[in-house]
């Protein structure tokens, strides 16, 4: 694979569609023309539209953002090895993902650096479009600063490549975090007064930018090099991003409801729709927390459920958190399945025959007692919450559904929140990914404003979270780190980068060490190498020596 710094494409136009609803970002199809050759003030919105593409592949990276945490786990069996899970043979060509993460982010930085080059440079601006120029480079800057933000939580110092990628360079050399940070900071500020405070559907808003901005001044509070007034900043920066939306004016049922991906509580989102072209229907974000359904008799391989895409599954702790008045937990998961085709089930007992409609498989959310449990058997499989991970549970005798005939040996509520309609298998979604909420800016207020020293504040914005989902006003009376982390884990579960939090906050080492069962049995991680990813091991060659690679890898 080539050095993402080596590759130009003389293409500057792509032919994709942005959809989401009846508002979407539509990006024409000019062919093989070049942009010194076409672009003029009129269509080189297209250019920025690029721009946009480039998220789709940088947010289905989902193993980086989830694995080797406390909430998410591979789902096998727990003296299992998975490089990025539990940190046991993590190289730089051994590295889990990072290495497309890398890449991916590098590629929407480029194409951002591209857009404020030809904007700046190329394209004769009259006077009555310079406000249109400057939309396009706010657009392109804030853009850039997220693909940075991305890559600086996962790796540390970076490129801090601001120029178009004209020719082969072998002399790029990594800043340093602080320079990375002040470079993201920057653009975000020279961008956000530019934004629109209401932008069409699908493009980075000022209160999206304000949303950003807040948590990289947040994660920088943290640093050696972050300043005192950093999360006071961040503070402020959120209450700004939060503005009028009341949080309690949507469930969070409504919020996932597949009709309304485009509501008031999404800043940002990496849009997909069901006409256009093939991207533009080829997510798969529906998949990501699945175990092999199809496995399960009378479950066909065009389930309406999806198929495994990344092999990974909550982790106890993460079913601990749900509470029984919490209404996330019925959005959240799937804890009954059901056939979508006739089938037979057998077993040393006798047959079934499983009809469409039937219920397959109940995960119950507490364990229900033997008499129960065996009845149930009767008819369907029934996992106890203390089973939702990889083995086999002893038979119940006598019962229908032995556990010893079920192929399936990892069984668990499947993700139900992101599920999606006319989707292939583990692609073909076309439901929106959702960037950034209002209920996450409330959560970055909360630790901005703990770490602030202003309780009452961090409190207020870490109750409404909670109150929209049970009901019940001013739920904690107190708070601490761990206290928002769980919070953030129910209502961001398979949204958030959770190991970037865990690292932001110092808590990723003790959290996997207590709640990821298989970093628990033989898991690796040590802080002095793990808190930052390999650098691509091809990066480091072909720079010849120019960049260096993270301690100890």
């Amino acid at each position: 694979m080539k050095s993402i710094f080596k590759i130009k494409n003389l293409l500057l136009l792509l032919l994709l569609v942005f959809i989401a609803c009846d508002d979407f970002i539509e990006e024409e199809y000019y062919g093989a023309v070049t942009a010194e050759n076409f672009l003029d003030e009129n269509n080189a919105d297209q250019l920025v539209i690029s721009v946009y593409e480039k998220l789709r592949s940088v947010y289905k990276n989902y193993a980086i953002m989830f694995s080797g945490t406390d909430m998410f786990t591979s789902q096998d069996d727990v003296r299992s090895n998975l490089a990025l899970n539990d940190y046991f043979g993590l190289t730089p060509t051994s590295d889990g993902g990072a290495g497309e993460f890398w890449a991916h982010n590098y590629a929407l930085t480029s194409e951002a650096n591209t857009v404020i080059n030809r904007y700046q440079n190329q394209i004769n601006w009259s006077d009555e479009r310079i406000v249109d120029r400057d939309y396009g480079i706010a657009q392109a800057k804030a853009l850039r600063a997220l693909g940075f933000f991305n890559l600086v939580k996962h790796f540390g110092g970076i490129v801090l490549e601001l120029e178009e990628t004209n020719s082969i360079r072998t002399d790029y050399v990594r800043s340093s975090e602080e320079e990375t940070f002040t470079q993201i900071i920057k653009d975000l500020e020279a961008a956000i007064p530019d934004l629109l405070d209401d932008s069409q559907t699908g493009r980075i808003s000022k209160r999206a930018a304000q949303h950003l901005l807040a948590d990289v001044y947040l994660t920088r509070a943290y640093k050696s090099f972050g300043t005192s007034d950093d999360f006071t900043t961040a503070a402020n920066l959120a209450e700004l991003a939060i503005g009028s939306y009341d949080l309690m004016s949507q469930s969070y049922a409504q919020v996932f409801d597949y009709g309304n991906q485009v509501n008031p509580e999404v800043l940002f989102a990496v849009q997909y729709g069901s006409n256009g072209e093939f991207d533009d229907r080829n997510n798969s974000k529906h998949s990501i927390i699945m175990n092999p359904v199809d496995n399960y008799v009378g479950v066909g391989r065009g389930n309406p459920y999806g198929a495994n895409n990344t092999n990974l599954m909550p982790t106890p702790r993460f079913y601990e958190l749900l509470a029984d008045n919490d209404a996330r937990d019925e959005v959240t998961l799937h804890r009954v399945l059901f056939a979508d085709e006739a089938g037979e089930f057998s077993s040393p007992e006798g047959i079934e025959n499983v009809a469409v409609g039937d219920t397959i498989v109940y995960y119950p959310k507490t364990a229900i007692d033997a008499v129960e449990l065996a009845d149930k058997l009767e008819r369907y499989w029934v996992y106890q919450p203390d089973q939702y991970l990889f083995g086999l549970p002893d038979n119940i005798p006598g019962v229908l559904y032995q556990y010893s005939s079920n192929v399936l040996r990892t069984n668990f509520p499947i993700f139900k929140k992101f599920d999606d309609v006319n989707f292939d298998a583990e692609n073909g979604g076309s439901r929106d990914t959702f960037v950034f909420r209002v209920a996450e800016t409330h959560l970055i207020a909360a630790e901005a404003y703990l770490g602030a020293g202003n309780t009452t504040s961090a409190l207020a914005n870490l109750n409404i979270v909670r109150e929209r989902a049970t009901g019940v006003a001013n739920h904690y009376l107190s708070i601490d780190l761990d206290t928002i982390l769980d919070e953030r884990a129910v209502e961001l579960a398979g949204e958030e980068d959770r190991w970037a939090v865990l690292k932001r906050t110092g808590k990723l080492e003790e959290r996997v060490n207590i709640y990821n069962p298989h970093n628990v049995d033989h898991g690796v991680f040590n802080s002095s190498t793990h808190l930052v990813r390999p650098i691509p091991g091809n990066e480091v060659a072909l720079s010849e020596g120019a960049i260096k690679q993270n301690p100890n890898y």
